[in-house]
């Protein structure tokens, strides 16, 4: 089944429109459905409401970080920052890129404001915990980067994306993916279970120990008893596993 997957690209705009504009081309050369800021002529509270919703369609997020804090909200955090938080809470896969050196950039693009800098710094510091990031240095290598993370992660984490409106798909086919997916869940779960667990087992024979062994044989019933150690016993009887 052809699907697309939609990708919402989030970084502060005017000191990363080259960056932006890279990106998001090649989100589309990727047959994936770039959103972002472009799409709305401002940002205030009403609009961030709005942004969340796009956020909740969206498969995979894009995080770029160049050397400005952003316009903050009442609450005195970035709308970038906030869309992040809300990316993360709602378990959409996150790609974060934070420029390698922002001591490098011009003055137009980072922050004079020594308060906003602190914040910057904190939130690449929030961004960086927890997850894999990487840095960059310029819009090409940005680019490059954001091509070759977004195949990986939609290999390894497919989402639901986009089908088309006209494409064939029954209920039947619908109802087993969805099934498939729930049993993967709970296998996912089953692993992260077993792989913390901490299991010791106790009173294990060492192979010098003896066992007794016992029984009939033949039609005349004929007992037999026999003693002999774990390692002559598995001796005896290892050439008949092969």
């Amino acid at each position: 089944m052809d699907k697309r997957y939609q990708v919402f690209i989030s970084s502060t705009y005017s000191d990363l429109k080259e960056e932006r504009s890279k990106v998001m081309q090649t989100v589309m050369a990727l047959d994936c459905i770039p959103s972002g800021m472009e799409l709305f002529s401002a940002i205030d509270t009403e609009q961030l409401e709005f942004i969340k919703k796009v956020i909740d369609d969206c498969d995979y997020y894009i995080l770029i970080i160049g050397g400005r804090y952003g316009s903050m909200t009442e609450d005195g955090i970035s709308y970038t920052e906030q869309e992040y938080n809300y990316a993360v809470s709602k378990g959409i896969p996150v790609l974060a890129f934070l420029h390698n050196n922002i001591n490098q950039l011009t003055c137009d693009k980072i922050d004079l404001d020594s308060s906003k800098r602190e914040k910057l710094e904190a939130f690449r510091d929030k961004v960086k915990t927890g997850r894999l990031v990487q840095f960059w240095n310029n819009a090409d290598q940005l680019n490059g980067q954001v091509a070759v993370s977004l195949t990986k992660t939609i290999k390894t984490y497919p989402a639901i994306g986009w089908v088309r409106g006209n494409t064939p798909a029954n209920e039947e086919t619908l109802q087993e993916i969805n099934e498939l997916r729930k049993e993967l869940d709970e296998l996912r779960k089953y692993k992260r279970e077993t792989q913390s667990a901490n299991y010791e087992i106790n009173n294990i024979a060492s192979l010098d120990e003896s066992i007794s062994l016992s029984g009939t044989h033949g039609t005349s019933r004929y007992q037999w008893e026999i003693t002999l150690s774990w390692k002559d016993l598995f001796g005896l009887i290892s050439p008949f596993f092969l």
